[in-house]
């Protein structure tokens, strides 16, 4: 059964009633939506609770998920997007109130996606190479603008089609293509005056 048919015949089931189904979408989709928040949170505790806001949401909202509009994961992505939106809006909100008390630089929420990334390199030798290129990279999408960043993501990271981002992101693919081609671009800037200073 091809993905798109399983995602639809999970969503019918889980909308009739069936906890397995539920457990079966939380399982299948986990990974992918945390390393979504993780990426744009840069702390491995707010991207859990960001996942976690993620799935109450996706369970609240499930019945509206139509398989006529498009694909599981391209609904799931928006979905994402749109709390991390409210999250990021918020959170700025707060992080100006809470300055005017901070005494420290090492505030929780200044932490950079370098910061957190666990090594996933499978043979142990290539950990800490593999740890220190993916902070590099990391730091460098920081420096991305929003627009850029959650385009190159989307494109990249999260292995979306053009067609798919445009409807995440409610604009023209275009304007994906555009945002991926200057992203990567700007990326590849950052990363070589990085390894220059390396040098």
């Amino acid at each position: 059964m091809e993905d798109a048919q399983l995602a639809a015949l999970l969503v019918r089931r889980c909308v009739a009633g069936d906890a397995v189904a539920w457990e079966e979408i939380v399982q299948r989709y986990h990974r992918r939506i945390y390393n979504l928040c993780y990426r744009f949170a840069g702390s491995a505790d707010d991207a859990q609770d960001l996942t976690q806001e993620v799935f109450i949401r996706m369970y609240r909202t499930l019945n509206s998920y139509d398989v006529g509009r498009g694909a599981f994961m391209t609904w799931v992505t928006t979905l994402t997007r749109n709390l991390l939106v409210d999250h990021f809006r918020k959170t700025k909100h707060d992080r100006l109130t809470d300055s005017l008390d901070a005494t420290t630089s090492d505030h929780p929420d200044a932490m950079t996606l370098g910061d957190r990334i666990p090594d996933e390199g499978p043979p142990p030798d290539s950990g800490v190479q593999s740890r220190e290129t993916k902070e590099t990279v990391h730091e460098a999408l920081q420096k991305l603008s929003p627009e850029l960043r959650e385009a190159v993501i989307l494109r990249d990271l999260q292995d979306m089609d053009y067609r798919e981002i445009a409807t995440v992101l409610k604009v023209p693919e275009g304007t994906v293509k555009s945002r991926i081609n200057r992203g990567r671009a700007e990326l590849a800037r950052l990363l070589q005056r990085t390894y220059r200073q390396v040098m």
